[in-house]
């Protein structure tokens, strides 16, 4: 019998075409299957690896996570160099092209500005001069490091053996081979770091867009100074004392405390978030740790998450790099979070320390306006001549671009890649001077913090640190806790960095040290008993001289972890899943002030049925809460009426806790001139008819979009993380997007609550930052310590560590940290021996 005789004349020809096309899906489905499996590691049986001087074990747990085991250092780096590459090629080779301005070699035409912005910049160029001033070991570790990518590299000459990627590139470039690593990728990452934990540069020029607007008053309006009387800062005590930071000291003295810009706005803008940065105002992390005095086990705890924006995969790659004797000659055992491309361990512990990170933010640029005229600008009175250098730019497709880059004496002009800059009476251009474009030591300094035994060893390595800039908290086994803030942080002739300043004067000129490491602030053994930050101020500069920056978060998040711990404390002994629990809380910390305030606004209608959601609130932001899903659509109308009339685009609110203490202080001022909206003529808005208007309009945002039953309202309905590959996730061609990206996944907390899953009120109600990892370390078992990482180990779409953690992470749950060799080898699912 013929195929669908059975069906009438008119079906048979459709069956046979559905048949075809099925056949075509399957076989298509088989070849994609046959690519993506090819490009999976081998983490099991034995691999020859030329350039080793001994063998070298690979254990990977369920979750892929790599513990690796030799015996000299240069074995230790090389192998890891080969496993980064074996999960993270391509993401590593994506990124050594954008830290080197040179994706349109990759992607074409449509990268060209974000190129121009980076060559501009040179971070390649200052990793260039950089790596010869670091110290021996160091340039030794990297050589071996890079010898490992490229052992993976040469043993995987095609596109399908590498990274489904590869294969999807190849179809539009090619012509394109993956070039052999070197030592200078690496240290191109770390200006990368360095780049998205940068300060307050956004803040100065909304600064200045501002101005053009409102009186420079009202612009200060918007960055209220920090509520120290309200909100504790991370040193409580101390001062310079004969030149060094003494934490028992009492200080001496007290202080008080246009187009062109549009243009510069437009170049930082188009510099791509490299670690995940790309909301701003939530770059974030906290971290804290506690005594042994407070906890169960009578030695400290540490916890640590940093909030960047989120990518697949993760930021974060999970390694343990263990020597098997530790000795002088090797002397590494240490498990933590990595940067694939760079060696070492960034955050973690060894056997007998731990530390963690939050950004200190300390203002390390500033924007210097120039006079330019031709090939020369001012400076002090005199013309003098612009530093030139030529950039080729490979294009695929397409011909090579050359763009000429121009300094003065404070930096590049990162306006000069805009064609469409405007100039202004006073000045024409914006240079850019900023600590990271000058070499330094930041690659030697994760050596030494990997190997470090002791608080004088950690300080000592803390020294080197560099750029970012960070706040470094500190625990080790004989039960000693510490915090200290490293850095190389500019000291000013004048001003404060918060607004951009004429670089024809000289009078804004940086000094040239920095602020010497030993007065930057440092605490040991706090009297009471745990160090809490979470980017909040460093100090009370009315104690402190030197300026860190004007520009801190406000405190929110690390009030509420201080009132955590201090209530923890105070119910008796602090153990890990305190910790944790303190990681998930989701309270949002300005509902307390913002909901009194709506409470008294006369309302009518369905809103004020919605407004009764929030009279027994407690400011948890579950996913099942509706007043969570109420509170925020409310917060975000109240920002958008309030604002959005008098703020150029740029510098409209995103919903940050700047933004609670902004309009914390309105709410006292019913009159403020913030309040009327200045696009309604003959109309005079005041506080309470902006409230109301928000409340009417967030009841109607929901109800369009869930019903109206309140009680259906969820905010995990709104509030979801979209997981989204960090080059090909953006493609904009559909089903190469759904071939690397996932999610979305609803998700817990909000804007500066502890866990700070951020939004953008500009944007909506979608995740824009996120713990991109949590870690709790038990200094009394290093082995009781848990870890989760945002997505997962593996950089292979489809491999069952792509995203595996997700789930868990948006769960608050966590995954032991395994650190001791038994425990290794017991969790161990795949064996891995690599030999000379």
């Amino acid at each position: 019998m013929r195929p669908y005789a059975w069906l009438p004349r008119p079906l048979r020809w459709f069956a046979r075409v559905v048949t075809v096309l099925l056949v075509l899906a399957l076989v298509l489905a088989g070849v994609l299957v046959f690519i993506v499996r090819q490009s999976f590691p081998q983490v099991d049986g034995s691999v020859r690896l030329s350039g080793l001087s001994g063998s070298v074990e690979i254990y990977r747990d369920k979750s892929g996570i790599p513990h690796i085991y030799a015996s000299s250092p240069d074995d230790l780096f090389m192998a890891q160099g080969y496993v980064h590459a074996q999960d993270r090629f391509y993401e590593m080779d994506f990124r050594r092209h954008m830290t080197a301005g040179r994706l349109s070699e990759l992607y074409g035409k449509s990268t060209l500005d974000t190129d121009k912005a980076l060559r501009t910049m040179g971070w390649r160029r200052v990793a260039e001069q950089e790596l010869p001033l670091l110290s021996e070991d160091t340039r030794e570790y990297l050589d071996a490091y890079a010898k490992g990518v490229n052992a993976w590299l040469s043993a995987n000459p095609n596109a399908s053996d590498r990274s489904l990627e590869y294969s999807i590139l190849k179809i539009q470039n090619g012509d394109y081979h993956p070039e052999p690593w070197g030592p200078v990728d690496s240290l191109a990452w770390l200006k990368a770091m360095a780049w998205d934990l940068r300060s307050n540069m956004e803040d100065e020029i909304d600064r200045a867009l501002i101005a053009a607007k409102l009186p420079r008053d009202r612009v200060e309006q918007l960055y209220p100074g920090y509520p120290f009387e309200r909100h504790s800062p991370i040193v409580t005590t101390g001062a310079i004392d004969r030149e060094r930071f003494d934490q028992e000291a009492e200080p001496r003295l007290r202080l008080g405390t246009g187009a062109v810009f549009q243009s510069a706005a437009r170049t930082l803008d188009a510099v791509p978030s490299t670690m995940g940065t790309a909301d701003r105002e939530g770059i974030g992390s906290n971290s804290w740790v506690i005594s042994g005095a407070h906890t169960k086990s009578g030695k400290p705890l540490l916890a640590n998450d940093p909030h960047l924006s989120p990518q697949l995969p993760s930021v974060w790659y999970q390694a343990g790099l263990h020597c098997r004797q530790v000795s002088p000659e090797c002397p590494y055992d240490v498990t933590g979070f990595t940067f694939s491309g760079v060696p070492g361990v960034i955050i973690g512990h060894n056997a007998k320390i731990s530390w963690g990170f939050t950004n200190l933010g300390p203002d390390v640029a500033d924007l210097f306006l120039e006079k330019v005229d031709g090939e020369t600008y001012l400076y002090r009175g005199e013309r003098r001549r612009l530093e030139t250098r030529k950039e080729q730019i490979k294009v695929a497709g397409g011909s090579t671009v050359t763009i000429t880059v121009r300094s003065t004496v404070h930096g590049p002009l990162i306006n000069e890649v805009m064609p469409d800059a405007k100039p202004t009476d006073e000045a024409n251009a914006v240079a850019l001077q900023w600590t990271a474009l000058t070499p330094g030591h930041t690659a030697s300094a994760i050596f030494a913090l990997n190997k470090a035994g002791d608080w004088a060893q950690f300080r000592s390595a803390a020294s080197l640190f560099e750029v970012p800039a960070q706040n470094l908290v500190y625990a080790d086994t004989s039960g000693k806790i510490g915090y200290q803030a490293p850095g190389r942080i500019p000291v000013r002739a004048k001003g404060d960095g918060r607004w951009p300043v004429p670089g024809w004067t000289g009078e804004y000129d940086w000094q040239p040290g920095p602020i010497p490491f030993e007065q930057l602030p440092s605490v040991e053994d706090p009297a009471e008993g745990f160090v809490v930050t979470a980017n909040n101020a460093v100090i009370d500069p009315s104690r402190y001289k030197p300026l860190l920056t004007e520009d801190w978060a406000y405190g929110y998040r690390s009030e509420r972890i201080r009132a955590l711990v201090e209530e923890a404390v105070g119910k008796g002994k602090v153990d890990a899943d305190t910790m944790s629990a303190i990681q998930a809380d989701t309270r949002n910390n300005f509902a307390a002030t913002l909901v009194p305030v709506l409470a008294k606004v006369d309302l009518a209608g369905p809103a004020k049925q919605a407004r009764e959601l929030l009279t027994s609130w407690d400011g948890s932001q579950g996913l099942d809460s509706a007043p969570a899903a109420y509170f925020n659509a409310v917060w975000r109308q109240v920002l958008a009426l309030t604002f959005h009339d008098e703020l150029p685009e740029q510098a409209r609110p995103a919903g940050g806790d700047r933004w609670y203490e902004v309009v914390r202080r309105l709410l006292d001022a019913p009159d403020d001139p913030f309040w009327d909206d200045v696009t309604t003529k003959n109309v005079t808005e005041r506080r309470d008819d902006v409230l109301r208007q928000a409340m009417a309009s967030a009841y109607q945002e929901l109800a369009d979009r869930f019903g109206e039953k309140i009680s259906d309202w969820r905010w995990g309905d709104l509030h979801q993380l979209d997981l989204v590959n960090g080059s090909l996730g953006t493609s904009g061609i559909a089903p190469v997007e759904a071939l690397f990206n996932r999610g979305p996944i609803a998700v817990p907390g909000g804007k500066d609550a502890v866990n700070a899953t951020g939004w953008n009120t500009q944007k909506g109600y979608a995740v824009t930052a996120v713990p991109s990892m949590r870690m709790v370390v038990d200094l009394s078992d290093l082995d009781k310590s848990q870890w989760i990482n945002l997505t997962g180990a593996s950089g292979h779409a489809f491999h069952e560590n792509y995203w595996d953690q997700a789930e868990i992470w948006a769960g608050g749950g966590l995954l032991p940290m395994r650190s001791s060799p038994d425990a290794v080898r017991k969790a161990a699912e795949h064996t891995l021996k690599l030999s000379p």
